[in-house]
């Protein structure tokens, strides 16, 4: 059914859901966006499904959106490029609203989008030689369909601090900003997504749903205000010159012209 990603569930009712573009870094296409927010429809409805562990196959878990696919947008015309837009913002969505638990498992590095995915995660557990970053900034463009499930976990000025740099931070500063609940050797990766699943499987399915749709209410959940206000803005900037000379610096391997040079 699916090509880009993967579900697999155990006798226990733990289904794994893992992102399978390796030779991409998981890198998400429309294809992949289309097919994650169809397995959170499928997820969501499959009573046997008790709790959901989010992994990715290959070194990265996600290296953020697809720049080919970026890159066909900046043909674009503004109405189709904000539809694209979309497909990321409801995949987001659609992981968010899970009535079931989203576990995290990073084995590896995350950026742009990736984070974005950490973020909709109940708990994100990752190796403590991860890398993540929100590097849109330096192609450009913005964080933005993300940015109402990033700043939910981490907060405006925890957020503040990475959100706009571009700047690549380590797993322990991942866990200081609440992307991370804790980073742990790659060994003991699997240990510790395993502590986190296992409580789960003695609560009542029903409660745990709506004590996590409770927890998001009202805790400030993304709303459909500012997920359309996301898109607009992401749609905005792809308009702008920057935009198409950051897409163009990253193909044409060079440095964007904004770029100084540091010592």
């Amino acid at each position: 059914m699916f090509e880009t990603i993967s579900i697999v569930v155990d006798g226990r009712g733990v289904a794994t859901l893992t992102l399978e573009r390796a030779e991409k870094h998981n890198a998400m296409s429309a294809q992949m966006l289309e097919e994650l927010t169809a397995a959170a429809v499928q997820l969501g409805a499959d009573d046997a499904v008790r709790v959901v562990v989010l992994a990715a196959a290959g070194k990265t878990f996600c290296a953020g959106g697809d720049l080919g696919w970026m890159r066909a947008q900046m043909g674009m015309d503004a109405p189709t490029r904000a539809a694209e837009a979309g497909k990321l913002a409801t995949m987001l969505g659609a992981l968010n609203r899970l009535p079931k638990p989203l576990i995290g498992r990073l084995h590896g590095n995350a950026f742009g989008g990736g984070v974005g995915m950490a973020s909709v995660c109940d708990v994100a557990v990752g190796v403590d030689t991860l890398k993540m970053a929100l590097t849109e900034t330096r192609l450009g463009i913005i964080p933005a369909t993300i940015g109402p499930y990033v700043i939910a976990r981490m907060g405006e000025g925890r957020a503040r601090r990475v959100f706009m740099s571009g700047r690549v931070f380590d797993a322990v500063e991942a866990v200081e900003l609440g992307l991370l609940a804790r980073a742990v050797p790659q060994a003991e990766l699997d240990a510790a997504v395993e502590r986190e699943v296992a409580p789960y499987l003695a609560c009542a399915p029903g409660a745990v749903a709506a004590a996590k749709k409770l927890a998001q209410d009202l805790g400030g959940a993304a709303t459909e205000e500012a997920v359309k206000m996301s898109i607009a803005a992401l749609a905005e900037r792809w308009e702008t010159e920057e935009a198409a000379e950051g897409i163009a610096a990253f193909f044409e391997k060079r440095p964007a012209g904004w770029v100084v040079k540091t010592r």
